[in-house]
């Protein structure tokens, strides 16, 4: 209510006087921190606003008394809302002097609490208030208003706020968007948490006998109910919010009150029953007068409690703010929880039920949290049998919400309601809502796994049908085989790590009962006549694996969370237990299920991971060397007997799992792993010795070609996690490549592993290079290039497997190589250094272009239902196929092992495989920019003009480019999903964007025979392309842009057709923003509005409604439609205006600029500008309020602009 020393306000002239005339002197308030001094025309004016806020400091504040320090000095909080922002006081004893300052003159104390309400808004402004003295004074009620003061250039608001009539006056440009209650950082967060408090420290320290005085709450509910209809948000919100909480504390009076006259009547009827005999007693009429006083006061709350809900909640929960529609869902779910009595029917239910549709998920959110304190009490939800039904539906569709917490929420409501609520969803319900633990989003996965476990898995359940002859494990095993059965029946999911991973919070407790798991499997089929089947077999399997790895691990698995969670110490614990029971199980159990699934490559697949989680000191410490024994030889029987990739894989695995140099066990490990590899290369010498002997009979027996493709993958398998370099192995394969390159007749069986040893080989030997001498490094970089030239050959092989494989091959080699690091020896790293040819690169990209992006013809063939399936699935394999393949390219691209001009080509295909490949492409495009933002800039611009010239080529020369043609319709749309990518930093993409429009306007008038404009380009339509990036340049750069197109076009633009066409459409582009402008300056150079300083334009107020189409945006758009001459016109019109400013902004992009060109501007030629004139000073405060970008506020000089634009490393054209 009182202003600080340092501030004060300009009010308006005329208005304000005729307030005056009534005015209190004691109530003429100010806010104390909104408008500077600045705005006060006279040291007069400013002086006697500051004596007045003295004298009024001295007569309502003396009794607060809070410092503060401002500037190193101490300065005292004098107003109640500084007092209750910097919560230095407890705010019971805040609330007390108010209350004794109220009870000595409550019109002061009321006007105190006025502008207390006024300030926390965040106005900037003056407050006065008049009584409101004759009911028949209707020219006061005519102005009860919200309006714009021409002539003062202010906002006022004047409205009643009995008995007083209250006038808010603020400067218009009162910024909406920053006021107490939405502004950051934890001071503000704790204003509004004090804000909140003071309301129901008030109201309730007022219960007893100031609530009810007909003055107070009057007055207040008319404050804000006066100010919760505002056009300004600031006041609609702060309002809105006091509101809210003032009717929640209202309630809570309300409930004792209720309480209390219960008792009261309890207390009378057990009086007149003790002294029924007697006429009359003083007991029973204290009793009686206090049940009536009760009484009294109940009507008077609810007439309260009336009024706030019908002037507020009801105008406000539609509210345009979704802050504000959030406070009122809040406030009445507090309600209904709070007094269900009076609260919990329809009539206030369908409010929450409809806001459930809001567009907003904080809203949204808010309705969840309110209905889960309603559902989780079940004396409750009787009464909400009909709310349940009409909007069962719209809850149960929202854990699909797109914002995650409402989604999480909606799931926990629906867990509620299951509980609480008997039979509110049905069997189609819980089937849909069981699916949601397979989501990615873990918390909603962790929900869903909550709703599964109880109304599917949890003991409840067990124990009210306990299995007969259940035994030891009798719950656990009913338990997992209705999970097994549920995750069967979900088709549409295979992820079981997800599955157990949903539940793990849940059925932890279950879930790591291994031992019932490895019962079940172990158990043969005549002890339990219900032995389960191979299907539940294999998921079992499944589940055991998934929950040893999420014990082991301790964080969800892949695609589940952004990183690994940092463990508890009471989690790590937990952690180590489990690995310690995991090994002291598995050690003795795997043999046997490796044994008894020995013949089961799928199952076999998922048991051999199980060791990699083992704490492998146990096998020494425990003295368990047998069943390690036992494991090492169903690990080689396994090897022996299956050809299968994942399992060989798998028993690769786990030998290198087990072969850890620093375990006891390496030795015992080492010698059996060498044992079985002397096995298996003596296998593959005797086959390739029957091979080389009888070289063309060999191929045509198929018994031996199999044989000898099991050979070679079980070496290849082993191969990749163990140096088999001492077999020799790489002269063997070697060999066998170099015979189908010549001879070409080999099956493929024989090719595909045999370039996978080569490979391996390879490598083994590239990671021991530094420990070759040169002549080693001579002959190993000999190798790489032979083996390079197999690869390249193997492109055109006649088998598309062979093709793949050699060009996966060799994308993989040729990162590896240009990337290799061979432990500091540089002399390693020169002769090993391999970059692919000019020619190799042209090979890659041609594959790449045959193999992912031609279309295959498909044959219109009537196909059963088994052969749909069978060649949907075909599809989706060879789709994978194609992703990997054109991954390991652009790999090859982002890693500039290969130009970066070449991935032009790849982005030819964005749009037209952008459901198969866009976010391949997209992700190339990033790492690229990221790389290189100009040169991946030239090449977004390559890639266009390319296709331009398709384009053009296969259009008729003599007719011209068609612009409704496909092909250009296509390139347009390519153009724009590429300025897409640039996202909305326009500073961040300025370079890029910069460098598209200079190349594109070059490329533009390429071959044009003059540049005076007068013979018409062969490549001018592709302005139309290139003016899909006009938007993401900054208002400077547009006009260094316009600039740079007029080297090539003479004024006055020649419009003699059509064809000049697409160079109008992209002056317009460039020059959208500017039309705007002259509009705007314009028409505020011929309509003056006295003293403002502020364009109308830039007004912002948010009454609920959507703005209405300006002036100036509808000068904008027809400025846009006109003709060639007008543009032309208004183009040499604005050339005045942009000569200067090109002048200082083409020392910004030296690229655009001519040779040599420096910065013309300082700060002298700055103040030598001539800006008398209102248009040009306008226009100057534009320029800088735009371009501008990260400087300092308060400082209007060019210094920041100078600042934002640093970076351009552009050669002058």
């Amino acid at each position: 209510m009182i202003a600080e020393p340092n501030t004060a306000s300009n009010l308006p002239s005329q208005k304000e006087n005729a307030v005056h005339d009534e005015t209190v002197p004691e109530s003429a308030v100010q806010n104390g921190s909104c408008v500077r001094n600045g705005n006060l025309k006279t040291p007069r004016e400013k002086r006697k606003v500051r004596e007045r806020c003295e004298n009024i400091r001295r007569n309502s504040s003396s009794s607060r008394r809070v410092s503060r320090l401002q500037n190193g000095e101490v300065v005292e909080a004098v107003t109640l809302f500084e007092v209750v922002s910097m919560g230095k006081q407890a705010m019971q004893s805040v609330v007390d002097d108010w209350v004794e300052a109220y009870k000595q003159d409550r019109n002061v104390a009321v006007l105190d609490l006025i502008n207390f309400f006024i300030q926390c808004s965040g106005c900037q402004g003056m407050v006065t208030a008049e009584m409101f003295q004759s009911l028949h004074k209707k020219d006061v009620m005519r102005k009860m208003t919200e309006t714009f003061d021409e002539e003062t250039g202010l906002q006022y608001k004047k409205f009643m706020a009995y008995p007083w009539i209250l006038t808010v006056t603020w400067p218009v440009d009162m910024d909406n968007e920053d006021y107490p209650l939405i502004r950051t950082g934890s001071y503000w967060k704790k204003f509004k948490a004090n804000f909140c408090e003071f309301i129901a420290v008030l109201v309730q320290q007022c219960q007893c006998s100031i609530l009810y005085d007909s003055y107070l709450m009057d007055t207040v509910i008319s404050l804000l109910t006066g100010l919760a209809d505002s056009m300004v948000r600031a006041f609609r919100h702060t309002s809105t919010l006091a509101a809210m909480k003032l009717l929640t504390a209202v309630v809570s009076v309300h409930l004792n009150l209720d309480v209390n006259k219960h008792n009261v009547q309890r207390l009378y009827g057990v009086e007149k029953r003790r002294i029924s005999g007697k006429r009359s007693n003083y007991r029973l009429d204290q009793l009686e007068r206090k049940r009536k006083e009760y009484e009294h006061k109940l009507l008077e709350i609810q007439n309260m409690m009336n009024a706030i809900f019908k002037g507020t909640f009801l105008n406000r929960y539609r509210d345009v703010i979704p802050e504000i529609r959030a406070t009122c869902i809040e406030e009445i779910g507090s309600w209904i929880k709070t007094y269900p009595d009076a609260f919990l029917n329809d009539s206030y239910l369908k409010y929450i039920g409809w806001m459930l549709y809001d567009k907003q998920a904080e809203v949204r959110l808010k309705c969840l949290l309110g209905l889960q304190g309603i559902y989780s009490r079940k004396e409750l939800v009787s009464r909400m049998d009909l709310f349940t039904s009409r909007f069962k539906d719209r809850i149960v569709s929202m854990p699909l919400d797109k914002d995650h917490e409402v989604a999480v929420q909606a799931m926990k409501l629906l867990m509620l309601m299951s509980q609480n609520c008997e039979d509110v969803l049905s069997t189609e319900d819980c089937e849909t809502l069981y699916q949601f633990v397979y989501t990615t989003h873990r918390p909603l996965a962790v929900a869903a796994g909550e709703f599964l476990y109880k109304r599917l898995l949890s003991h409840e359940r067990d124990e009210e049908v306990q299995p007969k002859g259940a035994g030891k494990f009798g719950t656990s095993t009913d338990q997992l085989k209705r999970l097994i059965r549920f995750f069967l029946a979900s088709e549409l999911h295979k992820h079981v790590a997800y599955l157990v991973d949903s539940l793990w919070d849940w059925a932890g407790k279950f879930l790591k009962d291994w031992e019932c798991m490895t019962t079940i499997l172990l158990k043969n089929a005549e002890e339990d006549g219900e032995a389960l089947s191979d299907a539940h077999e294999s998921v079992l399997i499944e589940i055991i694996l998934a929950t040893v790895r999420e014990a082991a691990e301790g964080h969800p698995p892949v695609g589940r969370g952004a990183a690994k969670k940092v463990l508890s110490v009471k989690e790590k614990k937990i952690q180590l237990e489990d690995c310690t029971k995991i090994t002291e199980h598995f050690i003795m159990v795997l043999p046997q299920l490796l044994a008894k699934y020995s013949t089961d490559a799928q199952k076999l697949g998922n048991l051999l991971q199980i060791p990699q989680y083992y704490d492998l000191d146990a096998y020494s410490m425990g003295h368990l060397e047998k069943h390690l024994d036992a494991l090492l030889r169903e690990v080689n029987d396994i090897v022996a007997k299956h050809s299968d990739m994942s399992v060989l894989e798998a028993s690769s695995r786990a030998y290198c799992i087990l072969c850890s140099e620093e375990t006891a066990i390496y030795s015992q490990v080492d010698c059996a792993r060498t044992q079985l590899i002397d096995e298996l290369m003596e296998q593959l010498n005797q086959l390739l010795d029957g091979f080389w002997q009888n070289e063309e009979g060999f191929c045509t027996y198929a018994g031996e070609i199999s044989r000898m493709h099991s050979a070679l993958r079980r070496v290849a398998a082993f191969h990749n996690a163990h140096d088999l370099t001492k077999w020799n192995l790489y002269d063997k394969t070697l060999r066998l490549l170099v015979f189908e390159m010549e001879h070409g007749s080999l099956p493929v069986l024989m090719i595909l592993p045999a370039l996978q040893c080569t490979y391996f080989s390879l490598l083994w030997q590239l990671a021991a290079v530094s420990e070759n001498s040169p002549k080693a490094l001579l002959a190993l970089r000999r190798k790489l290039s032979h083996f390079s030239q197999i690869c390249v050959n193997f492109l055109h092989h006649n088998e598309k497997d062979v093709r793949e494989k050699a060009f996966m091959i060799l994308c993989d080699w040729l990162l590896i190589l240009s990337h290799q690091d061979s432990n500091n020896n540089k002399e390693a790293v020169g002769l090993l250094d391999y970059l692919p040819s000019t020619s190799l690169q042209e090979k890659l990209l041609l594959f790449i272009q045959e193999h992912v992006f031609m279309e295959e013809e498909e044959e219109g063939k009537d196909l059963t239902e088994e052969e749909e399936r069978k060649d949907e699935s075909w599809k989706l394999d060879d789709l994978h196929k194609k992703r990997s393949l054109l991954a390991a390219y652009c790999k090859l691209i982002v890693y500039n092992v290969v130009e970066m001009t070449a991935a032009a080509e790849i982005y030819k295909y964005y749009v037209k495989t952008y459901n198969d490949f866009g976010d391949i492409i997209k992700e190339t495009l990033s790492k690229t920019r990221h790389n290189n933002k100009i040169q991946s800039a030239k090449t977004l611009i390559l890639c266009l003009q390319q296709l331009f010239q398709t384009h053009a080529e296969s259009q008729d020369s003599s007719s011209g480019v068609d612009f409704s043609s496909a092909s250009f319709t296509n390139m347009k749309e390519l153009a724009r999903r590429f300025s897409l990518t640039f996202g909305w930093d326009q500073v961040k993409s300025r370079e890029s964007v910069a460098m598209i429009h200079k190349e594109g306007i070059e490329f533009a008038f390429q071959g044009a025979t003059g540049v005076d404009g007068k013979c018409l380009p062969p490549n001018l339509s592709f302005l139309l392309i290139i003016s899909e990036f006009s938007n993401k340049l900054l208002k400077p750069d547009k006009r260094l842009v316009y600039s740079y197109l007029q080297r090539y076009v003479a004024e006055p633009l020649p419009c003699r057709g059509d064809e000049w066409q697409p160079l109008i459409c992209y002056r317009n582009s460039l020059l959208a923003n500017e039309d705007e402008e002259s509009s705007v300056l314009g028409s505020s150079r011929e309509c003056p509005t006295g003293t403002s300083k502020t364009p109308s334009f830039k007004r912002k107020l948010s009454n609920g409604s959507l703005p209405e189409t300006s002036r100036s945006e509808a000068a904008s758009k027809a400025a846009d439609l006109q003709c060639a001459s007008q543009l032309a016109s208004a183009a040499g019109n604005r050339r005045k205006r942009l000569k200067s400013r090109e002048m200082r902004l083409q020392e910004h992009l030296p690229f655009l600029g001519s040779g040599g060109l420096r910065r013309r501007y300082c700060k002298d030629e700055i103040k030598a500008e001539d800006v008398s004139e209102e248009g040009q000073a306008e226009d100057t405060i534009e320029d800088v309020d735009v371009d501008v970008v990260g400087a300092d506020q308060t400082s209007w000089g060019f210094e920041g602009k100078r600042a934002s634009i640093v970076g351009w490393e552009w050669q002058p054209a």
